[in-house]
């Protein structure tokens, strides 16, 4: 057993997996915290660096690419502090760390792992259900379908869609962008029937705008994986999965109830969200453009 305890985490190699540990301590990110333990198994390892410093070093951890669905959602776009492959060594744990580091190399020589792409994720990706309350909304994935529950702050255009619910079944790809500076972020879901889509994140009732809190919005990363986790691997052909076994659609309006509502029902709320959308349009507040795509995904919800 080659292990490494500090402040920031601890790693532990057992010759066939690398277990991560995020620390308790304040400095660690709650991206961190809050993604847990990662069992990495040694075949999703492509190699490991110690990278010394003057006053600390770093262990970094090199996963093949496809092997991870945390990083395939994220795009090598999480902040080097909430990134959970990177270990911060204190300037006197240096030898522990170069150890731990050969030890790894010593086993991926030894087992001959491919440093080619992954054909298959490797890592399971976060637990579900998993929810994430963001500045745009509350994100929700229970394993099957995803929920977005619009906040108060939310664009007009996207509370007057309602909530939007969307099946794994239904998803072509999940695109995050953290919200760093001046710059907003997006999650966004892109489904057969939006994949063309050209509304921006603020209006899109198919993305989460990402404008508030970086510590906390950086979470929705957490469901984009957990998405991302169940869907077709990026290796295997698009063509391959157009023949999906089909998977019950919740509407837009909610989860399916175990009692359906009267068909008048329905029917109100139809007509109340178009009505909305139709004051929004003549204000202004939508394009035409806008209106129309809206307009449809009300419709398809229906």
């Amino acid at each position: 057993m080659a292990e490494i305890i500090q402040r920031d985490g601890t790693w532990a190699f057992d010759g066939s997996t690398v277990r991560i540990t995020p620390g308790l301590h304040r400095s660690v990110p709650l991206f961190r915290q809050t993604y847990g333990e990662i069992t990495v198994p040694l075949e999703a390892v492509s190699g490991i660096v110690y990278e010394p410093e003057r006053k600390r070093g770093r262990l970094r951890l090199r996963l093949r690419e496809g092997a991870d669905p945390l990083l395939q959602a994220t795009g090598g776009r999480l902040p080097d502090a909430a990134d959970p492959y990177r270990l911060t060594i204190d300037i006197d744990r240096t030898g522990v760390a170069e150890y731990v580091a050969e030890e790894i190399r010593h086993a991926l020589l030894l087992d001959q792992i491919p440093k080619e792409p992954a054909k298959a994720f490797l890592l399971a990706g976060p637990p579900v259900p998993v929810s994430v309350r963001s500045s745009d909304g509350t994100i929700s994935f229970d394993g099957a379908q995803v929920r977005i529950d619009w906040a108060d702050t939310s664009d007009r255009v996207k509370r007057a869609t309602g909530p939007r619910i969307i099946a794994v079944g239904d998803l072509v790809q999940v695109e995050w962008l953290p919200n760093s500076g001046y710059e907003d972020g997006f999650l966004r879901f892109v489904t057969r029937e939006t994949v063309f889509s050209k509304l921006p994140p603020e209006k899109d009732p198919f993305a989460l705008d990402l404008w508030g809190s970086a510590r906390r919005d950086l979470l929705t990363a957490l469901v984009a994986a957990a998405v991302t986790a169940r869907l077709p691997h990026p290796s295997l052909r698009a063509g391959e999965h157009v023949d999906r076994p089909p998977q019950l659609t919740a509407s837009a309006a909610g989860p399916v109830p175990a009692t359906v509502p009267p068909q008048a029902d329905h029917h109100d709320v139809l007509l109340r969200r178009l009505r909305e959308l139709g004051e929004l349009h003549r204000d202004g507040v939508l394009t035409d453009e806008e209106f129309a795509a809206t307009k449809a995904a009300v419709l398809r919800g229906f």
